[in-house]
């Protein structure tokens, strides 16, 4: 079985999918992570991370700055394209697994068995990314998360390569009103939905 999970930063969707991974005995792969890891080998060789020839040769991840990395290193396309067989690769072990990020029920696993998109407001994301931030040590300002969640909202859906959009068969989960356990119930209740084991 194959579940993808969608949805724009800090709206739940890798939580969900960790424990949806632990539930159901499969894989997990964040590919977000694979995002921050080309963002942060471009940084670390001096180069800009709008350079697509830096980036497409890289083959520390979850801060605040790598977030923002990762948005403008997976606008390229040829980045997308470099990491594409790899992520489809994931999905295509015996069993199953699940994945998350931006385009996963729309270009990396259009079949799925199972697919979600996770979102909230931009207030409850800009939230739950300060404090996650702050329990990290990070000095945060709430302000100005809120407004980098809108611009990474912006260039995420607008890119020309794999935007971030709700596949049809999604079904959606708005977590805005959801702690982590009503957020999980409700997503095993889709994940289980027809016949899912």
């Amino acid at each position: 079985m194959i579940i993808a999970l969608d949805g724009p930063a800090a709206s739940g969707k890798g939580t969900l999918a960790r424990r949806l991974a632990a539930r159901f005995g499969l894989p997990h792969l964040d590919t977000g992570l694979l995002y921050r890891a080309t963002a942060r080998a471009v940084i670390d060789a001096g180069e800009r991370l709008d350079d697509e020839r830096s980036a497409v040769a890289e083959s520390r991840l979850r801060g605040a700055e790598m977030g923002e990395a990762a948005s403008v290193v997976a606008a390229i396309p040829a980045v997308r394209a470099t990491l594409l067989d790899a992520q489809r690769a994931f999905a295509a072990r015996p069993g199953g697994a699940v994945l998350d990020g931006r385009d996963i029920g729309t270009v990396i696993c259009p079949d799925a068995d199972r697919k979600i998109f996770v979102t909230a407001s931009p207030e409850t994301r800009a939230r739950r990314r300060a404090l996650e931030l702050a329990g990290r040590g990070e000095k945060v300002d709430y302000n100005e998360v809120l407004a980098d969640i809108r611009k990474r909202d912006a260039r995420d859906a607008g890119r020309g390569t794999a935007p971030l959009l709700r596949a049809e068969d999604a079904v959606l989960l708005d977590t805005t009103n959801l702690d982590v356990e009503a957020a999980f119930a409700a997503a095993l209740r889709i994940v289980e939905a027809d016949g899912g084991r």
